[in-house]
């Protein structure tokens, strides 16, 4: 059944969890989120980690998916991935990349725009060897991003490896698989408010300093 616009121009929902002000928020981005990540684990949100990566192409049209976020510290927000696909590719030609997370259960959304940087090699070996042996060696089996003639070639390719590393205690990591970190620049806690009137508190980077900012709805 097709829905009609009115149908889904009807779909409201009222915000009214909690406020923010700048008085309560913490001097600086990092410090903020901790706060706020650790609320999403602790109220049980399937996947509090969940984020949408947003990058570029170098002729600057948008592309986004839905990833895991791995770590964050403070030099920024780290995530690993295969380093040929196409995001890979877009993040080579134009590293500029924005995050956005959605807790919606806590009617919470964070933004977050930065530069991307790579990991180095040790850091991305040590979360590869952490991962689930099957998780390790899908990093292999999968050509991530390019066009395939079926599933089948994905079992293939699992199968081989499988019996390639039968018995072997480690996975190599692939050369073309590892993490970056997003440093930010700018940084945007949501809450959501009643009638529409949201808060919008920001930091924003200027000479190395983090200013706050507030943001009208």
């Amino acid at each position: 059944m097709m829905l009609n616009n009115e149908t889904i121009q009807n779909l409201r929902q009222e915000y009214k969890a909690a406020t923010l002000s700048e008085k309560e928020v913490a001097s600086d981005p990092i410090s903020q989120f901790s706060k706020w990540f650790s609320e999403a684990m602790a109220s049980g949100l399937t996947e509090p980690n969940a984020m949408t990566l947003a990058t570029a192409t170098a002729e600057g049209k948008p592309s986004a998916r839905i990833m895991l976020l791995k770590g964050f510290e403070e030099r920024g927000f780290i995530f690993y991935t295969n380093y040929l696909s196409r995001k890979g590719q877009e993040i080579t030609k134009n590293p500029y990349a924005s995050l956005v997370f959605f807790w919606q259960e806590l009617e919470r959304q964070v933004r977050i725009e930065g530069t991307l940087e790579k990991l180095d090699e040790k850091e991305s070996e040590q979360y590869f060897h952490s991962r689930p042996r099957g998780s390790q060696i899908g990093a292999h089996a999968s050509p991530q991003s390019r066009e395939i003639e079926g599933r089948d070639v994905l079992q293939k390719n699992l199968q081989q490896l499988e019996e390639k590393y039968k018995g072997d205690l480690q996975i190599p990591k692939p050369p073309h698989w590892g993490g970056y970190v997003v440093k930010p620049s700018y940084v945007e806690f949501w809450q959501g408010g009643q009638g529409r009137l949201h808060d919008r508190i920001a930091y924003r980077l200027e000479n190395n300093l983090w200013k706050i900012i507030r943001l009208a709805p």
